[in-house]
């Protein structure tokens, strides 16, 4: 884990460097067992079309957790976010072949008191927004 990221370092407008997160099928099933959400869209490629998806799609959570593993990585702590909330915009379509990738960045928006911070984040797939409203209070060292 990295160095914990001390708030007196920090400032609003502050862009926190994109990172690249793969995504594919194994993913998927391993998250499956975790959260218990065994829908086939998940990973069964005749069934995703079959409602109307283009193929299998990430867990929706499992896109949200990926936003969340992006900001503890960054304050260096995995207790540090507080708060945190996103809408859902767009589904992460994982193929078979080659996977998916996920890129999420992130701007400190605003320091709170208390050592905390707002921080805003982008997750796109695919030059796809994925994610939108996606906000996180963490609280810094």
């Amino acid at each position: 884990m990295a160095a914990q990221v001390k708030y007196d370092d920090v400032e609003p407008g502050q862009e926190i460097p994109a990172r690249t997160f793969a995504v594919d099928r194994a993913n998927l099933v391993m998250y499956a067992g975790a959260s218990g959400d065994f829908n086939p869209i998940h990973w069964r490629e005749s069934h995703a079309k079959a409602v109307g998806l283009p193929d299998v799609i990430a867990h929706g959570m499992y896109t949200m957790a990926q936003g969340g593993r992006f900001v503890t990585d960054w304050a260096g702590d995995p207790g540090a976010v507080l708060d945190y909330g996103v809408r859902f915009s767009s589904p992460v379509v994982v193929p078979d072949e080659g996977g998916a990738t996920l890129e999420i960045s992130g701007k400190v928006e605003e320091k709170l008191d208390g050592n905390r911070v707002v921080v805003a984040l982008t997750a796109r797939s695919e030059g796809q927004k994925v994610l939108t409203r996606a906000k996180a209070v963490v609280r810094l060292a």
